[in-house]
């Protein structure tokens, strides 16, 4: 299945540009997806707090995604 990957932050820099398309298998979790990420871009592990939004709503691990869902990459904020 296809997902558009829109990326704030360091995930960004890790995937390489603010929107992504992505081929996947079917039935994908949310935790699948991460594991997946890892594996094509290994500097995705550093993110250990990123939440991840699912056409506008946030999402878990337990999540599946479906094709052509716009899946965004929200890492955690600092500064002062």
């Amino acid at each position: 299945m296809n997902l558009r990957l829109i990326c704030y932050g360091i995930t960004k820099d890790i995937l390489g540009g603010f929107e992504k398309q992505i081929e996947v298998e079917d039935g994908m979790t949310v935790g699948d997806l991460k594991k997946e990420l890892t594996g094509r871009f290994p500097d995705f592990e550093k993110l250990k707090s990123l939440r991840i939004a699912i056409n506008t709503e946030y999402a878990d691990d337990q999540s599946i995604l479906s094709t052509n869902d716009e899946v965004v990459l929200i890492p955690p904020v600092s500064g002062g």
